[in-house]
């Protein structure tokens, strides 16, 4: 039987762990080849659980350490995923960072970490994406439901995300003519490290009540979108920001 992506390849940034790592193994259950990328050597060891998770749904896997705040790195991660294979046809732009903190307490550091990360990496990913994936491609984004919320504390991480938007229908219009989609995905509030390392018992609380469940999201609520986006059945969507969070928020 064939599996739905034999033969393709997908390059996840930040996929040592948490919903990287999730996207990485559901993919290669289903035939793909993974480009795993990660930050730093703090990094390394989770990222090579990772790749033996691939390996181990019968499919290959590159492991490719990089700053992506820099573009020399982002150019290095795709020359390196098409070396190793050949091709790029899934990129997943996943990799981000968030500090909570009230608006008047950010600090310069803050702003630059964020901004550089959330919005200059993900831009040039894409950018390099544009240039380097196979026709009838999948770019997907990874966003936040924060950016149809009314909340605090949260500014420079929602703010650092937000161009996410723009930066979507942009390409998803110029790219669209080669069958290339691409779309952003805006989780809410999820049950993984990259979550609770900013929040504490009151605000989980808050934001479990603020879904019709009354719980968090888990990763396993986001990969099953994440995979429809990759395959060829989503043809026709593209140029969206999907708002996935249990009712957290709307739009």
């Amino acid at each position: 039987m064939t599996l739905r992506f034999t033969g393709k390849v997908a390059l996840i940034t930040g996929a040592a762990r948490n919903m990287g790592r999730a996207f990485a193994q559901a993919l290669a259950t289903e035939g793909c080849d993974i480009v795993i990328h990660y930050n730093s050597e703090s990094s390394a060891q989770d990222a090579q659980v990772t790749a033996k998770q691939v390996e181990a749904a019968g499919s290959r896997a590159l492991l490719v350490q990089g700053d992506l705040t820099s573009i020399d790195a982002v150019q290095k991660l795709f020359s390196e995923a098409k070396d190793a294979f050949g091709r790029v046809d899934i990129v997943i732009n996943n990799a981000g960072k968030i500090i909570k903190r009230p608006f008047t307490d950010y600090s310069e550091s803050d702003f630059d970490q964020l901004f550089n990360i959330n919005t200059k990496a993900a831009f040039f990913v894409m950018q390099e994406a544009a240039k380097q994936i196979e026709d009838n491609g999948r770019i997907i984004n990874l966003g936040t439901s924060l950016l149809g919320a009314f909340t605090g504390n949260y500014a420079l991480y929602a703010g650092s995300k937000a161009p996410l938007e723009d930066f979507t229908r942009a390409l998803a219009k110029e790219i669209g003519h080669r069958g290339v989609t691409v779309n952003t995905l805006c989780p809410g509030p999820i049950d993984t490290a990259f979550f609770h390392g900013e929040e504490n018992a009151q605000t989980v609380a808050y934001l479990k009540a603020a879904s019709v469940a009354n719980r968090l999201g888990t990763i396993e609520d986001i990969v099953p979108l994440v995979t429809f986006i990759a395959s060829t059945q989503s043809q026709w969507t593209t140029g969206q920001s999907l708002f996935v969070n249990g009712g957290f928020v709307t739009r």
